[in-house]
């Protein structure tokens, strides 16, 4: 019997081997990284209107065609540039979310530049503790909440885009900000150790 099915996970990974892998490993870490927070933020407006699945299975293409996600070298991208990656069928071939990729790198260098590291702002908004919720199931876990909906509005304000209160709460998710696992599900408590570990530090 394979590994992953002696536990319970979140429902929403479903059985695809990708996707359960990003649950088990991922979902939910609490992210310090700059780098790795901004390129979250990419992949996320890229996902809108899309499932997360779509860009993850694209992720590494992602990674490769927009230089590692290196801010300082997105935000220079000309219209050539642009147009050679909307040709590219590896990525989401949508001009306003190439586009919106250039101008959230140059919003982001911008507020990294006023405000000093990324992760700072960010992890700002929840006093810089992960929220441990505790939804037993999937349809008791909220779209939006006011943190989401307060980081959304700072962030256009700073310039990015791609941003609405929804795709910030499944950043928030997805980089740790709360914890947002269903109780029954088997990283719910690894998640909530993780988080109990950094605060003894």
């Amino acid at each position: 019997m394979d590994a992953n099915k002696k536990v319970k996970r979140c429902i929403w990974c479903g059985e695809d081997p990708l996707y359960i892998k990003y649950h088990n490993t991922e979902w939910g870490v609490p992210v310090y990284n700059d780098r790795k927070l901004f390129e979250k933020i990419i992949l996320e407006g890229a996902q809108a209107g899309l499932s997360w699945i779509t860009v993850l299975k694209k992720r590494a293409h992602y990674r490769k065609v927009f230089d590692k996600f290196n801010p300082e070298i997105i935000a220079r991208y000309n219209k050539r540039k642009i147009e050679s990656l909307l040709k590219d069928p590896g990525i989401i071939r949508n001009r306003l979310k190439v586009e919106g990729t250039v101008k959230n790198a140059r919003a982001y260098l911008e507020l990294r530049e006023k405000e000093g590291k990324f992760k700072d702002f960010i992890w700002d908004f929840v006093d810089g503790q992960p929220i441990i919720n505790k939804w037993k199931t999937l349809k008791q876990i909220p779209a939006t909440t006011k943190i989401s909906d307060s980081m959304s509005k700072e962030l256009k304000k700073r310039g990015f885009t791609f941003l609405g209160p929804t795709i910030c709460y499944s950043f928030m998710q997805s980089m740790g900000l709360v914890n947002d696992h269903t109780t029954d599900c088997f990283r719910y408590k690894e998640i909530n150790k993780l988080i109990r570990d950094k605060v003894k530090k």
